[in-house]
């Protein structure tokens, strides 16, 4: 299975819509002048979900033994409109879930 295959099933199973890989987009985020994020945010079609005409996805690695890989998506529901604000709403919500732990 390719990496796009893998995160088109995740999208699957957690918002029961197939997809179709449209782009990859490669982002950099910085605050304060330091790289917090880079990677490539992977942009999918939604097919029939009643909120959101895309997805954006990616995974990354974790650096935790028991959970190596760890993959992200993000509908396209404001504020997240483009990969660029994807990845902050992303960074903002693992803030909040570390906040909260």
């Amino acid at each position: 299975m390719t990496y796009l295959e893998e995160l088109e099933q995740i999208i699957h199973k957690l918002h029961d819509v197939h997809s179709t890989h449209v782009q990859s987009v490669p982002v950099k985020e910085e605050f304060k002048g330091k790289i917090i994020w880079e990677g490539i945010v992977e942009v999918f079609e939604l097919h029939g979900h009643p909120k959101a005409t895309h997805a954006y996805a990616w995974s990354h690695e974790t650096g935790d033994p028991k959970q190596p890989k760890r993959s992200v998506t993000v509908l396209k529901i404001p504020p997240a409109v483009s990969p660029e604000t994807a990845v902050r709403v992303a960074i903002m919500q693992e803030l909040r879930d570390a906040e909260t732990a």
